[in-house]
């Protein structure tokens, strides 16, 4: 309990820093519409060391792997920029038909902090997967998309879960699930592919901020619009959820030290506003 009142409070640090230094601007330097109650969508450029990986207005340095599909091939634009948002679409689809896609950043990381600011809209596709009905996420400490072959699914990574209400009661978001990995939780290694956070939950088509503070393998917390909702050490490569994979990229009990950024498509639409990154020194 100490650890996630500790995180709280530099995630608040963080989000008071970003407010206070040029509230006005966003990665592309223009004054952003007011978020969910009237905060400023995220870091600015006066704060030390946080920079943008989204430019606002193409997906320079990121690249799709769409399932059925070789890295780099997105022939339906499933990954877009409409009015400087990074768009999860899929007007250009006739079914879903299994095709998860995920969108990598394109160099790996291992000591940071990420934020995003995403909403979740529209309707899912009549034959997306129930459990995928607002529902998306942010993997990280993912493989590269080039290891990954056309079938297979999901990358070996982590993920912060970004779950829409449904309007029928709690649905949290910022949960972690884990396609082929595994994480100690308070000490105790689990291999429940799913683990629930305290956050609230969003109905509606709101902006909500994910912040994740992530540490190699020392140290990992999720918060959500400022407040700590997770937190967990550990990772390695192990566990299932992952299908179509080559086995020289999932050799079990491996730490999970590093590895790539990818917003994820499961058939329901979802944008992406803001998303900032912070590379600090291990340990710190």
């Amino acid at each position: 309990m100490e650890i996630i009142r500790r995180e709280a409070v530099h995630g608040l640090a963080l989000l008071l820093a970003g407010v206070l230094a040029l509230p006005g601007l966003t990665a592309c330097g223009e004054a952003p519409d007011a978020g969910r109650e009237g905060r400023a969508p995220g870091p600015t450029a006066a704060d030390s060391g946080w920079v943008p990986i989204f430019n606002g207005q193409d997906l320079t340095g990121w690249t799709p792997k769409i399932r059925h599909s070789v890295a780099g091939l997105d022939s339906l634009e499933t990954f877009r920029v409409v009015d400087g948002l990074l768009t999860v679409s899929y007007d250009h689809y006739d079914t879903f038909s299994g095709r998860f896609g995920h969108l990598f950043y394109d160099r790996p990381l291992s000591s940071y902090d990420l934020r995003v600011e995403y909403r979740i809209v529209g309707d899912q596709l009549s034959d997306g997967e129930s459990w995928a009905r607002a529902n998306s996420g942010v993997m990280f400490h993912a493989q590269s998309p080039a290891s990954m072959p056309p079938e297979q699914d999901f990358p070996i990574s982590l993920e912060a879960q970004l779950l829409g209400g449904l309007g029928d009661g709690p649905r949290p978001t910022g949960n972690l699930c884990t396609p082929g990995t595994d994480v100690e939780v308070q000490g105790v290694r689990t291999e429940e592919h799913c683990i629930g956070s305290s956050s609230p939950t969003f109905d509606g088509d709101g902006w909500v901020t994910l912040e994740l503070i992530v540490r190699g393998d020392d140290r990992i917390v999720h918060l959500i619009d400022g407040d700590t909702v997770l937190t967990y050490a550990h990772p390695r490569i192990g566990g299932g959820v992952v299908n179509g994979f080559d086995p020289a990229a999932k050799v079990d009990g491996t730490p999970l030290t590093e590895g790539y950024i990818a917003l994820q498509s499961e058939s329901h639409p979802v944008q992406f506003r803001t998303i900032w990154l912070r590379e600090v020194p291990p340990g710190a």
